[in-house]
């Protein structure tokens, strides 16, 4: 898989546990993102589950991608 940070996105919220802060962002063919709810676009800090999305691609800890720029479409 070839990835490209700056392609916007297409998911939906598989989950978000709130008091953590932590996300996850799913891709139609599967593929899973982290997020953390400082990536919530509108600033809210906040987005729920079931949620369809667009967002980013940004470097994350380790080397590896989380998704940012979550915006409900």
């Amino acid at each position: 898989m070839s990835i490209q940070p700056s392609t916007t996105r297409i998911g939906t919220v598989k989950e978000f546990d709130e008091p953590v802060g932590l996300g996850i962002v799913v891709e139609d063919d599967g593929t899973e993102w982290p997020f953390h709810c400082t990536a919530v676009a509108d600033g809210s800090r906040q987005i729920e589950p079931a949620t369809a999305v667009t967002f980013r691609l940004g470097a994350a800890r380790a080397g590896r991608f989380e998704a940012v720029d979550l915006v409900a479409r």
